[in-house]
């Protein structure tokens, strides 16, 4: 069996699908998130706090990673890596980023536009303090995305990293960075078995300015 055989002999949409009302949906796209996320997580979807993260680079070359959701407020969602890393540096050539939530179990997808910047020296601190000792460790290393010689490199690391934590529980590296993600377009997808999809989208000029709404084809 050919790969293409094996993807269209897939499912789709296997499971009871939660409905969508546009016209009963909020005015400020963030209210409406908190509620399909809260739904997400009373549904037992699997990580719904996992959201897919593209950037570019100088040349407009596009790269995408998964990273865990750290914080939802009325600014925008945060996100937290080191400002060393491929995305922190894209991020500080081209501020623009792309989000993306996948609902897979509700056939929700959750699309957010805008611009990233980095948070203040405390408020990076403190994001860092508060992960686990063992992700404190990690996030010492310093050297995300550079090439690796020799996987073992990464264990050595990881416990100079770990006895560095234990020694000094208040240390937080330099490189560390939140980031907040202010967006200007939020688009709220949801799939339906008879693809006739329904699909929201939220778009204003500039963070903080007023929301327009409009549906769009699927």
């Amino acid at each position: 069996m050919s790969i293409r055989d094996l993807l269209r002999g897939l499912p789709v949409f296997a499971g009871e699908l939660p409905g969508f009302d546009p016209s009963a949906a909020p005015d400020d796209p963030l209210a409406l998130f908190t509620s399909w996320f809260e739904r997400a997580v009373a549904g037992g979807v699997s990580e719904p706090h996992a959201m897919a993260v593209a950037t570019a680079d100088e040349t407009g070359a596009p790269s995408a990673r998964v990273v865990i959701l750290k914080d939802l407020t009325p600014e925008g969602w945060w996100f937290a890596t080191t400002t060393t890393s491929r995305k922190g540096r894209e991020l500080a050539v081209d501020p623009r980023a792309a989000l993306l939530f996948h609902w897979r179990e509700q056939g929700r997808q959750v699309r957010v536009g805008g611009t990233a910047e980095l948070a203040s020296p405390e408020r990076c601190a403190a994001d860092f303090l508060e992960r686990p000792p063992q992700s404190r460790a990690a996030g010492l290393h310093g050297r995300q995305s550079d090439p690796l010689a020799d996987p073992a490199e990464v264990g050595r690391a990881f416990e100079e990293s770990r006895a560095r934590v234990e020694e000094d529980p208040s240390l937080v590296p330099g490189d560390w960075g939140l980031y907040l993600v202010r967006p200007v377009e939020v688009e709220f997808w949801q799939g339906s078995p008879d693809r006739r999809h329904v699909r929201l989208r939220y778009r204003r000029e500039e963070p903080g300015g007023p929301w327009e709404r409009g549906l769009l084809w699927p």
